[in-house]
């Protein structure tokens, strides 16, 4: 090689070498500048809360999807848990609590939806929710419907948590349990927690 072609050559190599390099830099520049600009924006601004409870409640999910490298976006069902969300929110905000009295080892509470979208939805919260409680917390649950109104009984084997049930009721007993997180978890990945016992 003439020692012409081996200078041109080496300008060449050098030309690429530095060019990739800077590209590198560029973009690590960018990327820098786009984690330092999300980070301010996220300083500027003093709320944490994205909406009301069930917007934020997806968010959140949305977020933990994302974190996870797992996920099969294939089958994730974010529409499921809406659904299940509205009905949270009907047994919850729209429903009348008729009578509330203590019985033997336990409560006993009436309650009656004011929407038409609640009462499905005490439908559905009542024949999920007894194994969970039985299963979690070793409390029996009845539920018993006439009309439009439904009465549940729900009795302890254990003397000492009989006040602790007296006082909870109907929103705290519905309330009760740690499965409610594991079952939303569930049906956003397009399992149904009822269907396989959990």
């Amino acid at each position: 090689m003439k020692y012409s072609e081996y200078l041109w050559s080496s300008f060449l190599i050098l030309s690429l070498i530095l060019f990739s390099a800077c590209s590198d830099q560029n973009h690590a520049g960018d990327l820098a500048k786009n984690q330092t600009m999300t980070a301010r924006q996220n300083m500027d601004v003093p709320l944490h809360q994205p909406g009301n409870e069930t917007f934020g409640a997806i968010q959140e999910v949305i977020n933990k999807l994302r974190a996870d490298s797992t996920t099969d976006w294939s089958k994730v069902d974010l529409e499921a848990l809406r659904q299940h969300l509205i009905d949270m929110h009907e047994f919850t905000l729209h429903v009348d609590v008729i009578e509330q009295h203590a019985v033997e080892n336990g409560v006993q509470f009436t309650v009656e939806p004011t929407t038409d979208q609640a009462l499905p939805a005490l439908k559905r919260v009542f024949k999920a929710h007894p194994p969970m409680l039985k299963k979690e917390k070793g409390w029996n649950m009845k539920v018993e419907q006439d009309g439009k109104q439904f009465t549940a009984t729900v009795t302890t084997p254990n003397p000492e948590e009989v006040p602790q049930l007296r006082a909870l009721g109907y929103i705290g007993v519905l309330a009760t349990g740690v499965h409610h997180q594991r079952h939303h978890w569930m049906m956003v990945n397009g399992k149904n927690p009822h269907q396989m016992g959990e």
